[in-house]
């Protein structure tokens, strides 16, 4: 496709599974992109769009946020493409664009998006899939369909190696499972961002994508069969702070149809300098306190995202965790330890509940 405004600006697909890591991958490129300006489409499932927060401080006004739905079930692609034209504009100067992908889109679906862009600025530039090698075995006897997600990958991404006790053979599993795809083990998303910008597919592996993945996915495609069919969503926003003995024991007790939870807590006067975002994928649970924003609203904002879950009985429970403490209230000192568990670098690593 012919492009008179200069070379043609690659788009690739960031796309895995619940909690693979690809907000870390993306936020780990952006502050490593070696002066390369990345452009970021980010598409949360939930009406809070934790994802798009956690790297819109990196990306600034380059970053495009699709929140409350997976876009692969987008009927046309003339949403994503008005995007697409804003990221790709001379103007903006952005050398690579990254589409990241809900954890329960179908990325061949994102692929056809993209091949069916009609900006003459963009060209597709690969699906890089992202494996979290601790849940590897779990998510593929739940979801056989990751199979076939990382055969049309032109990069595979195995995070969370320092987690599994068996990283060799998952690394040797999920060779196994690509079609030539470079793999590339991983923790805490940390790889080359060259990487990314060099995993362009040839025209013969682009036209193979096109006619055996792609083609006959029409307009009224019935969606039912995709990840994000089985699942269901929990949005819980309060500005009232939370109370860490109490959130612990609801993510203690938490049902094993849970499988991810992510988002921000507030716990008042125990910790009034600091949100601690939450990051749970299956019995995983970790906390990061990190400055709240300057300006920012106090609230904790939090998706819970599930298969055969109880929404109404989960958002009582959630309710239930509300402390009421204001900032000057007293505090117990113990409150924290539950929490501080499950902060990296504290007295107790990380771990399971």
């Amino acid at each position: 496709m012919a492009n008179s405004r200069g070379p043609q600006i690659p788009v690739v697909v960031l796309a895995g599974f619940l909690g693979s890591g690809k907000t870390t991958l993306l936020n780990h490129l952006l502050h490593r992109s070696g002066g390369s300006r990345i452009g970021a489409v980010v598409n949360d499932f939930g009406s809070i769009e934790i994802d798009a927060m956690a790297v819109a401080g990196a990306l600034g006004d380059s970053t495009v946020s699709l929140g409350n739905g997976c876009l692969c079930c987008a009927v046309d692609a003339s949403e994503l493409d008005t995007y697409l034209a804003r990221l790709a504009a001379p103007g903006a100067g952005i050398d690579v664009i990254v589409i990241e992908a809900s954890g329960l889109a179908e990325p061949q679906e994102l692929v056809r998006m993209v091949l069916a862009s009609e900006q003459p600025e963009i060209v597709y530039g690969g699906l890089v899939e992202v494996v979290d090698a601790a849940e590897f075995d779990e998510t593929r006897a739940r979801h056989p369909e990751i199979d076939r997600h990382l055969a049309l990958a032109d990069v595979v991404v195995v995070n969370k190696l320092d987690r599994a006790p068996d990283a060799d053979r998952v690394l040797a599993l999920v060779s196994t499972l690509t079609d030539g795809a470079a793999v590339l083990p991983a923790t805490y998303g940390r790889i080359d961002p060259e990487f990314l910008f060099d995993c362009r597919p040839s025209e013969e592996r682009v036209g193979q994508l096109s006619f055996d993945d792609l083609h006959g996915h029409g307009e009224h495609e019935e969606h039912s069969g995709h990840l994000h069919s089985g699942y269901d969503t929990l949005s819980s926003v309060s500005d009232v702070p939370m109370d860490p003995r109490a959130l612990m024991g609801f993510l203690d007790s938490r049902p094993e149809g849970l499988y991810r939870i992510k988002g921000y807590v507030d716990f008042g006067a125990h910790d009034p300098g600091n949100r601690y975002a939450v990051h749970a994928v299956g019995r995983f649970l970790r906390f990061r306190p990190e400055p709240w924003p300057p300006g920012a609203e106090r609230l904790t904002q939090l998706v819970l995202i599930g298969a055969g879950i109880d929404a109404d009985a989960l958002a009582k429970e959630l309710d239930a965790c509300r402390s009421g403490q204001g900032d000057g209230a007293a505090t117990d000192e113990q409150a924290m330890w539950g929490v501080l568990r499950y902060v990296p670098g504290s007295e107790e690593e990380p771990g399971t509940p």
